[in-house]
């Protein structure tokens, strides 16, 4: 039995959900996100209250990321996603230019990276970056793309890193 499949998730206000065939699409308040379901998931929507059945217990595996995937999209449309970046490191930074991102991250060029559409890049310091959507997932993917330029090392913790990450450090090599 799917815990999360069998959830009822609550509609906010100013959100509506519209069930065509296999596509779901949520439209509020920041946007309109859709997505398409799996044949055999059914999605029913009572007045503000919305519910994810199957057909058999043969796609239990769809039925808890159909319900997963639409409450992230209510979420989205309501209140957005954000993920928060910082670089570490003597001359890391992060520069936004119009719809580029350049990182400066210890190579002997900077990196210039496409800011995909849906999705705003805010930078309060040039060590800190703000990535903000209504899409978790592309604002998830972007996010891991950047820290990807230049992961964090253990040994000085240089490197582009989550804002709450925890970098494990190494001792390195100890004199004879």
């Amino acid at each position: 039995m799917s815990r999360i499949g069998n959830r009822k998730l609550v509609l906010p206000a100013g959100v509506t959900v519209n069930v065509d065939g296999t596509i779901v699409t949520v439209k509020g308040p920041k946007g309109e996100l859709s997505t398409e379901i799996h044949p055999n998931i059914t999605v029913k929507v009572d007045g503000n209250e919305l519910s994810v059945e199957r057909t058999d217990d043969s796609f239990k595996n769809f039925h808890g990321t159909a319900n997963a995937n639409i409450k992230n999209m209510i979420i989205g449309v309501t209140d957005g996603f954000e993920k928060k970046l910082e670089a570490i490191g003597v001359g890391y930074r992060f520069n936004v230019k119009g719809k580029t991102l350049v990182v400066n991250a210890g190579y002997s060029h900077p990196v210039d990276v496409a800011i995909p559409d849906g999705i705003t890049v805010e930078s309060p310091s040039n060590t800190e970056l703000t990535i903000k959507g209504i899409d978790k997932i592309k604002v998830g993917e972007f996010a891991a793309n950047v820290r990807k330029i230049r992961q964090p090392e253990p040994y000085k913790g240089k490197g582009i890193r989550y804002k709450d990450e925890y970098v494990r450090r190494k001792e390195g090599k100890k004199a004879a």
